[in-house]
């Protein structure tokens, strides 16, 4: 379908967000007549999402801004089981202990984005092991796993790939996508649920949803998925050469999200504002035509404008202006990320190769070695070139810390405690 009437799917369709719909025509219709509500599910395997979840949290954004009402759906009982889509091995198994404090993690970052209450148009969080925990397991065979079939469960590429690859996929496991079909039947009877949005890996899962909900005579039920990114040169979003991108705050500091969002690629600049940020596109397509060093001015409103929209505008100027402070003017920034020592260590001499690690820049000693022998080490501004170079606090700068740099991006501040 060329053009959307509705403005949600307009939106999305001119921000990049579509890979594909069940029924481009019929939701089009949905939105635009009426309050609709829809669910991307999110599963807990940990305290805090990283960057790669970020297009799904804008598109529930991007719901809310054009009328509607979007629903965050939180793994508890899912999580107990562990998504196999397209992963080579089974996930861990968590503890409902673990699952409830990941979810609390998680949360935090969703009313950067959404506004909850309970209103038509607010935001719902809804645990889906409110209704999967006292699941009768009899009874949901009967009544729910009679509707699926093994021979179309096995021709999924999600269980297809895993089995080509002669990689156990456990029972367990496989329950996972009736799971998933269940909730969106039970969010259709509980909250008038008619979408689910997720990645492409998805579809699968989502489309035996719709199935399910035509057997148990819900309302006709959609499916919506977004691409599945990847930086221009093939890197999975999310993913930094330090690890993961996160959202909390607690495990990534705002200046260091700013700083994924400033080291973007050329080519993905106009793609990420437009999936990233709320920036009007006409402001977009200027940006897009900037060129040659030109182009760092548009990665710049990039990173200001995400970390702006996770962190709040201040410390996202504030990371911009430590990034300017540390990088153009080459001044000392007390605002950049620190990591502490104890003080009798620091006065009895660190290694530099030690510290290195200590401060998470290099992940082993072997490799602030090459770094040292690369000549991409610097303490306090000053070129390392000897690998057995000792710290000690007679290193510490008048701000009582030592600047630590691994080539011209990467800066950590080591203060003794």
């Amino acid at each position: 379908m060329s053009a959307f009437k509705s403005d949600f799917l307009r939106i999305l369709s001119e921000r990049g967000f579509i890979h594909q719909t069940s029924d481009d025509a019929g939701l089009d219709k949905l939105f635009a007549t009426e309050t609709v509500s829809a669910y991307i599910g999110f599963d807990p395997t940990a305290s805090s999402l990283h960057a790669g979840g970020l297009i799904q949290i804008m598109m529930l954004h991007w719901m809310q801004q054009t009328g509607h009402r979007p629903v965050a759906l939180m793994g508890g009982g899912t999580g107990m089981v562990g998504d196999p889509s397209f992963k080579d091995e089974a996930r861990k198994l968590m503890t409902p202990e673990t699952i409830q404090a990941n979810i609390d993690g998680i949360k935090q970052v969703f009313s950067s984005y959404l506004t909850f209450g309970d209103g038509p148009r607010d935001a719902l969080m809804v645990n889906n092991a409110e209704w999967l925990l006292p699941l009768n397991y009899l009874e949901f065979l009967r009544d729910v796993g009679q509707h699926f079939s093994v021979n179309r469960m096995l021709a999924f590429d999600s269980v297809k790939q895993r089995l080509d690859r002669e990689q156990s996929l456990s029972f367990l496991e496989f329950n996972y996508m009736i799971l998933q079909a269940y909730d969106f039947v039970e969010l259709s009877k509980r909250y008038g649920v008619k979408l689910q949005m997720g990645g492409s890996d998805q579809w699968g899962n989502i489309v035996n949803g719709i199935d399910l909900g035509h057997r148990l005579r819900t309302p006709q039920l959609y499916a919506l998925t977004s691409p599945l990114l990847t930086t221009s040169s093939g890197a999975k979003m999310g993913k930094s050469m330090n690890g993961a991108v996160w959202l909390n705050a607690d495990m990534l500091s705002p200046y260091e999200f700013w700083q994924y969002w400033r080291n973007t690629e050329d080519a993905d600049v106009g793609r990420f504002l437009k999936l990233y940020t709320t920036l009007p596109l006409d402001e977009i397509a200027r940006l897009e035509k900037l060129g040659g060093s030109e182009i760092n001015d548009a990665k710049k409103v990039l990173a200001t404008e995400v970390t702006s929209m996770l962190h709040g505008r201040d410390a996202a100027q504030q990371a911009e202006e430590t990034a300017r402070k540390t990088f153009e003017e080459g001044a000392f920034a007390d605002t950049l990320p620190t990591v502490e020592i104890g003080k009798a260590d620091l006065e009895a001499g660190i290694g530099i190769l030690a510290l290195f690690v200590t401060a998470g820049l290099a992940g082993s000693n072997g490799e602030a070695r090459r770094h040292v022998q690369g000549g991409a080490v610097r303490v306090n501004d000053a070129a390392v070139s000897d690998e057995r170079r000792i710290i000690t606090s007679a290193d510490l700068t008048s701000e009582g810390v030592v600047k630590l740099s691994l080539g011209k991006k990467k800066h950590i501040l080591v203060r003794p405690v």
